[in-house]
C-alpha cells in the first residue's frame, strides 16, 4: 500500500529586510544621494551636509533616531523657513 499524501502547507516566506538610506536627495541643489547624515548618540546630536552645495543642518536626536528622521526634521524645518 502507498502512503498518503502530506497536507500541511510549507512555511511561509521570509521578506528580506533591506537597510535604510543613509544618503539623500538635496532640498536646495537636488542633487540625488548627495547629503550624508552623521549621528553622534553620545553626544545626542546628528548632523546632515550636502557634499555639492555644502548647506548644513544639525539637530537632537535619541538613542531610537535613524538618519531618515534627521533629513525629514531638514525638510520640515526648511518648510516653516518658507
Amino acid at each position: 500500500m502507498g502512503r498518503r499524501k502530506s497536507k500541511r502547507k510549507p512555511a511561509p516566506r521570509r521578506k528580506n529586510i533591506e537597510p535604510l538610506d543613509i544618503q539623500f536627495n538635496c532640498p536646495f541643489c537636488n542633487h540625488e544621494k548627495s547629503c550624508d547624515v552623521k549621528m553622534d548618540k553620545g553626544r545626542s546630536t546628528a548632523r546632515i551636509t550636502c557634499r555639492v552645495c555644502l548647506e548644513d543642518f544639525q539637530t537632537t536626536i535619541n538613542f531610537l533616531s535613524e538618519p531618515i528622521d534627521v533629513y525629514n526634521d531638514w525638510i520640515d524645518a526648511c518648510e516653516t523657513a518658507n
